[in-house]
């Protein structure tokens, strides 16, 4: 991913490209020299849905069908909304599956490989006009954190989807440490201001950008190397979901995103314990472990007369604790039959937890 410092561009001209509905029938590379004056040095942004119109990924039936047909993972889901993960391992709303702009019935499919299309369209265009574009294909999506949508890059061919500036000093004499702009995102959402949603101009040609242009017959790592692994992604599940797949623990893909504990690292399991209101509850945690294993004991108790408000509050505990082990991956090793409870108190859970 590494790349040599490139000045930034001191100004960009953006134009955005009307074009007819695109059919299957359609050369979209004949349409670009049709439509554009190419000049070497040009980084062209092209909608995805034109691409998946182009490439016969218009397809009719029920759109949740088809999210369920193009997710790998769900990612979190509130009701109708579904965020999930591509095939490709692209996370969008839908797992990318539009209706809009489309006849009623039909929905499209984003491009079953962009990178590939990129590189195909790139490596066309040279060969039809000998001039070195770079091309990007994007699509629109919400992000975290953040209201509302904007367009990224999920092809990208002649132009590096990264800079990696780290270890570059700035004006004060600091080393730059985490700073790897993901240009080929901010040249699509550049690129989105003057294509629009609604304009029938689904192509934007954008100049300013030759240093980033890459020589003749090189493509760069595409798209695919914006996806975060899902070793290194923090929010790879909603935190609903996070919760679901760890008290159910049948989800391998989503387990792979809970931490395992380090050898300094410990389960907070004190962090359950019933707010000092509830004197009817009480949780007992005793660490115990020797160098190659390490266990908790855990045992719920409730004052003997007590109501059921605390039955049900300590009901909660327990669950409680079974989430937390199984997000830290901790396995049960036995319920002590030995275990009594305090003088006064009955024990509802008594359980020991284990790193695996």
């Amino acid at each position: 991913m590494s790349q040599p410092f490139v000045t930034p561009a001191a100004s960009l001209h953006i134009v955005a490209v009307r074009w007819p509905e695109i059919t299957t029938d359609d050369d979209l590379v004949r349409l670009l020299i049709r439509t554009v004056r190419l000049r070497t040095g040009q980084v062209l942004v092209i909608t995805s849905k034109v691409v998946s119109k182009a490439t016969g990924r218009v397809m009719s039936g029920q759109r949740l069908e088809w999210i369920a047909s193009e997710t790998q993972r769900v990612v979190a889901r509130r009701g109708e909304t579904i965020i999930a993960q591509t095939h490709t391992g692209l996370v969008l709303a839908a797992a990318g599956v539009d209706a809009s702009n489309l006849p009623a019935g039909t929905v499209a499919l984003l491009p079953e490989d962009a990178d590939a299309a990129a590189r195909w369209l790139r490596t066309r265009i040279a060969e039809s006009t000998g001039c070195n574009v770079a091309v990007l294909i994007s699509d629109t999506a919400g992000r975290a954190w953040r209201v509302g949508q904007t367009d990224l890059a999920i092809g990208c061919a002649g132009v590096p989807p990264l800079l990696d500036l780290r270890g570059s000093v700035d004006a004060f004499g600091r080393v730059l440490d985490v700073t790897v702009p993901a240009v080929a995102d901010e040249i699509a959402a550049a690129a989105d201001l003057t294509k629009g949603k609604l304009t029938g101009c689904p192509v934007a040609v954008v100049e300013g950008l030759e240093n980033l242009v890459l020589p003749p017959g090189e493509f760069g790592p595409g798209a695919a190397a914006l996806v975060r692994a899902a070793e290194a992604d923090l929010f790879g599940l909603g935190a609903r979901d996070a919760v679901v797949a760890a008290a159910l623990r049948d989800d391998d893909e989503a387990l792979r995103h809970f931490p395992r504990l380090g050898d300094d690292e410990d389960v907070p399991f004190e962090a359950l314990v019933v707010p000092s209101a509830r004197r009817d509850v009480v949780i007992h945690v005793t660490r115990s472990g020797v160098a190659d294993e390490r266990s908790w004991l855990v045992r719920i108790e409730v004052r003997v007369g007590a109501g059921v408000d605390a039955y049900l509050a300590a009901g909660r505990l327990v669950e409680r604790t079974r989430v937390l082990a199984a997000g830290y991956q901790l396995v049960r090793k036995r319920t002590p039959d030995q275990a009594r409870p305090s003088p006064g108190w009955r024990a509802v859970d008594s359980t020991m937890w284990r790193t695996p």
